[in-house]
């Protein structure tokens, strides 16, 4: 039987931050790199409205796991 993948969309508007947490491997990058953006005890633990979009795109290109990826929003 085939699951399907679980994943939370977080967006500040401009870009859309997907995390699946079955593929995370807690490596921890996320939240040393932009540690007011990933807050593992927040609630939301991911608030992209906290960096540029370019900050976030560079740190997202950086997980290990590929848990982390984006998706540019469309523009009206």
């Amino acid at each position: 039987m085939e699951q399907k993948e679980n994943s939370k969309e977080y967006t500040n508007g401009e870009i859309t931050v997907v995390w699946k947490p079955s593929k995370c491997i807690h490596s921890g990058i996320c939240v040393r790199t932009l540690p007011e953006v990933y807050d593992p005890k927040g609630k939301p633990w991911i608030k992209p409205e906290m960096a540029t979009t370019e900050q976030l795109k560079s740190q997202i290109m950086k997980c290990p796991s590929g848990a982390l990826s984006f998706y540019m929003n469309g523009k009206s």
